[in-house]
């Protein structure tokens, strides 16, 4: 079944799952994708094997901190102008677009680019999650460059960025996108339709849409957490799946620095033990410790989610008080790779810890 205007809330309760605390809140990007729809038309969504070898792909996406994406949201004009800026810069138009990160707002944003554009988007991303950095994507893993790239703001102001290695722009992009307001338009990863069918993270709109619909279904049904469980063991991806902790946030700590939301989030059992879980993010959740003990890290996907509707929580959302879950999953296999986790791997993000695969802790 493709997919349709109507599944855009499913997509965004999905992608919010899969931005594993990051990406930017997807309930904007929703109202962003849906207005697009209705004045442009829902976009051909395409699957990846179906794209000629020889398109012209570009990504799209929203880069910045989240909680300041969620404020500023976009207005389309700066989305529309990255993709032109990069269409003048390679003196060829695109002829699809893809999502750079399915987690969050930018798996809804290129509905609303492609609607916009009048182009059609691949069913498809390039992390099958959310990540920080521009660099953390399989197409890069793949040996594709992210330059040239074309960023734009609210204002208009666009910039384009080349460099020797996807690194390097992640470390211009940001600073400049701190001097833009921290929110910026991205359009990078320039590529055939080949290479994308090379290193893409695939089918991954409709397994946001499956999480959203799993997740409705099991509100109805009466255990809206076991349902979104088992959906996940179905998938091809995330079947290695567990929750691993229920509890209430006791600490919650946040701070905005070189242009990430960087912290952690403490909970405390609802059992009547004296176990706790702390997880620390950059963006996006990156290793959950019970009593000091490692139960899972990235790349695999740690989720918070409320106990009671499985309704996902970014980051930007997370309160003292709440009652959540805390669920883990299985990275896509193109994530867990030797030269994947050398790119956003446990390391890569100043932590000590080795990564294991969650099936291999113990629970």
């Amino acid at each position: 079944m493709g997919i349709e205007a109507g599944d855009l809330t499913h997509i965004a309760t999905g992608a919010a799952f899969l931005g594993t605390g990051g990406g930017g809140d997807p309930y904007v990007g929703r109202l962003l994708a849906m207005n697009a729809v209705e004045q442009f038309g829902m976009p051909s969504i395409v699957d990846a094997d179906a794209l000629p070898d020889d398109a012209q792909v570009f990504t799209i996406a929203m880069l910045g901190v989240p909680t300041v994406l969620g404020e500023k949201a976009a207005c389309g004009d700066e989305v529309d102008l990255a993709v032109k800026r990069l269409e003048q810069r390679l003196g060829r138009r695109a002829d699809a677009l893809v999502g750079i990160e399915i987690g969050g707002i930018n798996s809804l944003l290129p509905v609303m680019a492609a609607a916009r554009l009048g182009l059609p988007l691949v069913d498809a991303d390039g992390m099958g999650r959310a990540f920080p950095e521009l660099q953390m994507t399989t197409f890069n893993v793949g040996g594709l460059s992210c330059t040239p790239l074309a960023m734009t703001d609210d204002h208009l102001t666009s910039v384009i960025v080349d460099a020797g290695d996807a690194k390097s722009a992640e470390d211009l992009v940001r600073a400049t996108s701190v001097q833009l307001g921290c929110s910026v338009a991205l359009s990078s990863y320039p590529m055939s339709g080949r290479d994308l069918k090379r290193t893409a993270v695939k089918g991954t709109l409709t397994l946001a849409r499956g999480i959203g619909q799993a997740i409705a279904e099991g509100r109805h049904a009466g255990d809206p957490v076991q349902a979104l469980v088992n959906y996940l063991r179905a998938t091809p991806y995330y079947s290695q799946c567990r929750v691993l902790f229920d509890g209430k946030v006791i600490d919650i700590r946040r701070e905005t620095k070189l242009g990430f939301s960087i912290g952690h989030c403490k909970l405390a059992a609802l059992d009547g033990s004296v176990s706790a879980m702390e997880i620390s993010f950059q963006n996006e959740h990156l290793i959950a410790r019970q009593d000091g003990r490692v139960k899972a890290v990235v790349p695999d996907l740690i989720c918070l989610v409320d106990r009671e509707t499985a309704e996902p929580i970014p980051v930007e959302r997370v309160k003292y008080g709440q009652r959540l879950k805390v669920i883990a999953t299985s990275a896509a296999p193109i994530m867990r790779t030797p030269e994947a986790l050398a790119m956003f791997g446990p390391q890569a993000f100043g932590l000590d810890e080795p990564f294991v695969p969650l099936e291999d802790i113990d629970g």
